[in-house]
């Protein structure tokens, strides 16, 4: 499934498949497709997978808690 994923965002970046169609082909809403396309973005296709997504999003917000923790200088 992680691979699938992969290909169907490469498709749509190189226009082989506009957002529109890939949605409606595989069921998607466009806010899944961006999670998708966000995941490859930030952590390549290992951050597609479902667990996978779960640890980086609590790693994200973990970080961003801290950052906004952080004393000012």
């Amino acid at each position: 499934m992680v691979r699938h994923k992969a290909v169907v965002v490469a498709a749509v970046r190189n226009g082989t498949l506009s957002l529109q169609e890939a949605c409606q082909r595989y069921n998607l809403s466009v806010e899944e497709f961006l999670a998708w396309q966000r995941s490859i973005d930030r952590y390549g296709v290992p951050g597609l997978r479902t667990t996978r997504l779960q640890i980086y999003r609590d790693t994200d917000a973990l970080l961003a808690k801290r950052q906004s923790e952080a004393p000012r200088r």
